[in-house]
């Protein structure tokens, strides 16, 4: 069992480490050729490509933390590093997907001369170079949010190097110079919008919010109905990671009973959301005519 989980941890940092020497290559090409060919998409795809460098990295690293026992302290272990780590990598790419739209707009009002064939033979490198990267996490990207946001930074990146590669031809052919920060307007906003989703649900799951879809008084009413059960309140629905969910409440009792009685209804509740919800780890305090707190959150 320890081998098993040992090997599904250690195989995904293979592949991320693999695609993060791919990124450092092309984003250190890029830079070079974006700024001798004057072409801001070129620039805009590097410094894309730098992101998912910074990306694959957090996302070793947070492979590597979530593998680490639990300890005292931390008696979760370090399962929600890779859900930081996604956070971060959010922030970062949408931080950097603003400062490329302000420099787009001011292309357009100050057009500058791009060299289309830097721009083309080095954005057919990001093309290659990203899609090989794809391909590798491709297997990864179902295991966990963080490895999905690594394979669509990657995605991304491959996307806009097609973009590149169009964008200079139609420079070439056409003269449209105009072409090269629409190009980079249009990675951005692709961008920013599936960055987005990985957003939201990393502070959904760092804000211990319910599970999106998870109805709180459906899951209420379902334990209600077990034998054995009067009541239910002070609910609260989270995830650990984006796998895990943990469940915690109140069980009012009907009658007066034995901790061994309330085991035996521990059980079927525990039961009852593994199979309907899907919910792992489940926490009961169970009360007998107690009334809520005035101060409980209930």
């Amino acid at each position: 069992m320890n081998a098993d989980h040992h090997h599904s941890r250690h195989h995904p940092r293979q592949r991320l480490v693999a695609t993060l020497l791919l990124n450092v290559v092309i984003t250190v090409a890029q830079i070079i050729g974006g700024i001798i060919s004057g072409s801001l998409a070129l620039i805009s795809d590097a410094l894309h490509n730098l992101s998912d460098a910074l990306a694959v990295l957090l996302a070793w690293i947070a492979n590597y933390l979530a593998g680490k026992p639990r300890t005292h302290r931390v008696s979760f272990g370090f399962q929600r590093a890779e859900i930081l780590a996604a956070f971060i990598n959010a922030l970062v790419l949408i931080a950097i997907s603003v400062y490329l739209v302000i420099e787009a707009i001011r292309r357009f009002i100050h057009p500058e001369v791009v060299d289309p064939l830097w721009m083309f033979w080095l954005g057919l490198l990001g093309l290659v170079a990203n899609g090989i990267s794809v391909m590798i996490l491709y297997g990864g990207r179902k295991h966990n949010i963080n490895m999905k946001a690594a394979y669509l930074h990657l995605l991304g990146d491959a996307m806009t190097s097609l973009a590149v590669v169009a964008g200079a031809i139609a420079i070439h052919a056409m003269g449209w110079f105009w072409v090269d920060p629409l190009i980079t307007l249009l990675i951005s906003f692709y961008l920013m919008f599936h960055t987005c989703t990985i957003l939201r649900e990393s502070v959904e799951i760092l804000m211990q919010m319910s599970p999106a879809g998870l109805d709180t008084s459906g899951v209420a009413e379902t334990i209600t109905a077990v034998e054995g059960v009067h009541s239910i309140h002070h609910i609260h629905i989270w995830k650990l990671n984006d796998t895990k969910i943990h469940f915690e409440g109140h069980v009012v009792l009907p009658a007066d009973a034995w901790v061994s009685e309330t085991a035996e209804v521990h059980h079927k509740v525990q039961k009852v959301l593994r199979e309907k919800y899907d919910i792992s780890h489940v926490t009961l305090q169970f009360e007998f005519r107690n009334k809520p707190e005035p101060d409980c959150d209930c």
